[in-house]
């Protein structure tokens, strides 16, 4: 078999966090970074795989072997990565009867883009490019796995912003024209602190909260103005309803009270809030608004146009 090559965008969720899974509309950005994977073939009479995982420095950070009847590890190493890859790969044969039945030897090779600790999709881009070499459907990957909306695994395979909705408790989603004219005053800064997206999945689940509809639908709303939003000062007042809907219905602090209370520009939590990154808004010079966040010892900066997938086709899922 000739070898094979797979890849999926990383992800940032703009609007819609934690109540995307009740139905809100969410906005969300494919980035410029994501993960491949490649695949290798050779003919073999006792076949294995083997999985070798890059960071975006070049170094192995994970690496194993298992065997096709059950994805069973050859070298049991007893390790949350390993007894992922095993859970994932059963999931796939469950979907895909089919998959890895062939006599021959399996070379995968995966490399991501950006800093596991980033938040950016490490898991989502696996799960699609996985689901892309099996040919399953990756929501249902997901949601034998990690669960969680399926906002990202859109994201993987989108090329622009993409709206995104779960409506019967299915995904929808479509690409949209978001990329504003104020971009250069839109910055995303990585806070250093990452959060467990399973986890805040199932705590949000858990959560019982009064008026939940009612939250929806004004998240839904605040995502079709930002889509829309053609000045930077609508942006910024989008960006604070928002950021008092979720902070008032899940008792969080925002960000902004929280780190940067004397910024003269909106930052806003993104998915797991207090964790991965926050986008920041700024009128003033970009060396100014680095700076500020610099002193405050937040080195991680990344200017709207570095990160953001804005190409401009249309796009949209069956």
């Amino acid at each position: 078999m000739d070898d094979q090559f797979f890849y999926g965008h990383g992800k940032l969720l703009l609007t819609g966090e934690y109540f995307v899974l009740d139905g809100a509309m969410a906005l969300a950005l494919p980035t410029t970074v994501g993960q491949s994977m490649k695949v290798r073939y050779r003919h073999s009479y006792q076949p294995t795989l083997n999985w070798k995982s890059f960071d975006h420095t070049g170094k192995v950070w994970f690496e194993s072997d298992y065997e096709f009847w059950h994805f069973k590890p050859i070298k049991n190493q007893e390790n949350a990565k390993q007894d992922f890859l095993h859970q994932v790969l059963s999931a796939v044969r469950m979907q895909n009867p089919h998959f890895l039945r062939e006599d021959m030897d399996v070379f995968v090779e995966t490399k991501i883009e950006f800093p596991l600790e980033w938040g950016l999709g490490s898991s989502s881009t696996f799960l699609y490019n996985i689901a892309q070499w099996a040919y399953v459907s990756p929501f249902e990957l997901l949601k034998k796995t990690i669960g969680g909306s399926g906002y990202d695994i859109a994201c993987a395979q989108a090329m622009r912003p993409i709206r995104f909705q779960r409506i019967e408790n299915k995904p929808q989603w479509e690409t949209v024209d978001f990329n504003p004219s104020f971009k250069e005053n839109i910055y995303f800064l990585y806070l250093g602190n990452k959060q467990s997206s399973q986890d805040e999945v199932s705590s949000f689940s858990s959560t019982k909260i009064e008026g939940k509809n009612l939250f929806v639908n004004e998240v839904t709303q605040l995502t079709q103005e930002m889509i829309s939003c053609q000045n930077l000062g609508t942006f910024n007042k989008i960006i604070l309803a928002h950021e008092d809907i979720i902070a008032s219905a899940l008792k969080y602090e925002k960000v902004k009270d929280k780190y940067f209370k004397d910024f003269w520009g909106q930052v806003k939590s993104l998915g797991a809030w207090g964790g991965d990154f926050a986008m920041v808004t700024s009128d003033r010079t970009p060396s100014e608004t680095r700076d500020y966040f610099f002193d405050k010892g937040f080195t991680t900066f990344i200017p709207f146009s570095e990160i953001a997938r804005t190409d401009n086709y249309s796009e949209r899922n069956p």
